[in-house]
């Protein structure tokens, strides 16, 4: 009797333990990686979880081919959780690609196949390189042409990324050209194979800044040894320094000026400069309006710089100090010509005294 109670256990026991199973379910078990360039490694990601009742166990990831290399969680994943596997490609050989993963777990004595496919190129074709590189400077292309740092406090190093496209079979060594001394660039690599991605990280020394507002500088991508500059290789830099009131006492910002820009309407956040072509001959292509600048507050309100990111435009203030309660008139004409030749956006910047909005930045809208 007793020994039948005990075998009656084990079974009861084993049929348990037969019940507790883990389960290994990826969120896609067949992935399209995509247009590849030549010799630029792709990672491709399998999210899986747990569906099972135990912990699922990955004892090992290999791949069809020693062109892949992958990486698989080393822990167990328990009941419920989630984990992710991952592929890297190294791209070495032209033309279309089908890979495949076994990964064996203790869930099964059987591998669960995961599969990822794509295609390598030497040059990417137009619908996806034209969106990422958006800028052709013929045999080389990058990311933007137009770089810009907003609200830069003395002691910031801000870093912004040019991403650069090599459609030579050579090699290409990225340069910039005009760098001034508050930037510096840092290319990686050194040198962009022929089909591959490089970038450009741009550090600004905010300690180098020549004043508060708007520092402009124009950059150039030397295209070949010996390149010169040009509009077609430009690239327009820009940072706004603000100024600092880290010596500010509370009584001085209650009494601190105010600074509006506001038409008869009210205050403006975005200025707009009606165009009516009728009236424009070709001697004469430029629009203005011109709106007031008042000083809301208790104290005088002092405007440090009145400036605008680009050369189609043109401001005159009519006084840079204005006490409290009282407006000046502000200006701001438009080249209709010379805007259709600039990279950057029409805007108006005003650096002022005023703590709570040191930087005023308006949109400049043309309509017709």
């Amino acid at each position: 009797m007793t020994r039948r109670l005990l075998t009656l256990s084990m079974l009861m026991l084993s049929l348990a333990t037969a019940e507790a199973q883990p389960q290994l379910q990826a969120d896609e078990k067949r992935l399209w990686a995509g247009e590849l360039l030549w010799k630029q490694p792709k990672t491709v990601s399998f999210p899986f979880t747990n569906d099972g009742d135990s912990a699922l166990v990955i004892r090992d990831v290999r791949a069809s081919c020693g062109c892949v290399s992958v990486d698989y969680p080393r822990t167990p994943v328990l009941a419920g959780k989630t984990g992710l596997i991952t592929a890297t490609y190294d791209a070495a050989l032209l033309g279309s690609f089908y890979k495949e993963l076994a990964v064996y777990t203790n869930a099964s004595d059987r591998p669960t196949w995961l599969a990822f496919e794509g295609r390598v190129v030497v040059k990417p074709s137009d619908t996806d390189y034209e969106t990422s590189f958006p800028i052709d400077l013929g045999s080389i292309r990058i990311s933007t042409n137009v770089i810009e740092f907003d609200d830069v406090n003395k002691g910031d190093h801000p870093v912004a990324e040019l991403q650069v496209l090599n459609l030579k079979k050579d090699d290409f060594t990225p340069q910039l050209m005009h760098l001034p001394q508050y930037l510096s660039a840092q290319y990686q690599p050194e040198v962009i194979q022929g089909g591959r991605v490089g970038k450009v990280l741009l550090t600004l020394d905010s300690e180098k800044l020549m004043m508060d507002g708007l520092n402009q500088a124009s950059l150039y991508m030397a295209r070949y040894p010996g390149d010169k500059v040009s509009p077609e290789n430009e690239i327009v830099f820009a940072a706004v320094l603000l100024p600092s009131f880290k010596d500010l006492t509370a009584e001085k910002l209650e009494r601190a000026p105010v600074i509006s820009v506001s038409d008869e309407e009210g205050q403006l956040e975005s200025l707009s400069i009606p165009v009516d072509r009728s009236k424009l001959t070709k001697k004469k292509a430029q629009v203005s309006r011109t709106v007031s600048v008042e000083n809301r507050g208790e104290t005088e309100l002092e405007i440090s710089a009145v400036q605008v990111f680009n050369r189609a435009v043109s401001v005159s203030l009519s006084d840079r100090k204005i006490a409290p309660h009282t407006k000046t008139k502000l200006k701001v004409s438009v080249d209709l010509g010379e805007l259709k030749n600039t990279k950057s956006r029409p805007r108006l910047l005003i650096i002022s005294n005023d703590p709570r909005s040191a930087k005023l930045l308006l949109g400049i809208n043309i309509e017709e």
